[in-house]
């Protein structure tokens, strides 16, 4: 444990900082999930609307920091491909 008192106040915003940027990433799983659930399965409306939710989490979390540019754009191609060929 951390005896300077500045050290004691940046663990806990790193602590902080790590579980919200855990929410965001969790999150941004359960997105592409869902988008590529309804391509195979849902109306072609709830399919684009789920993957327009889950490009603008991704788009979201780059540009917060949480994850890389070029991780999100990667993300996002593979998904809309998975999304387009699911779709037929």
């Amino acid at each position: 444990m951390a005896n300077i008192r500045s050290q004691i106040k940046r663990n806990r915003q790193n602590e902080a900082r790590r579980r919200r940027n855990q929410a965001v990433r969790s999150e941004l799983k359960t997105r592409a999930k869902t988008a590529l659930a309804a391509a195979e399965t849902g109306s072609a409306e709830a399919a684009d609307a789920a993957f327009r939710q889950a490009q603008r989490r991704l788009d979201t979390a780059a540009s917060k920091g949480v994850v890389h540019p070029s991780t999100a754009a990667r993300r996002k191609s593979r998904l809309a491909k998975r999304a387009n060929n699911a779709r037929g």
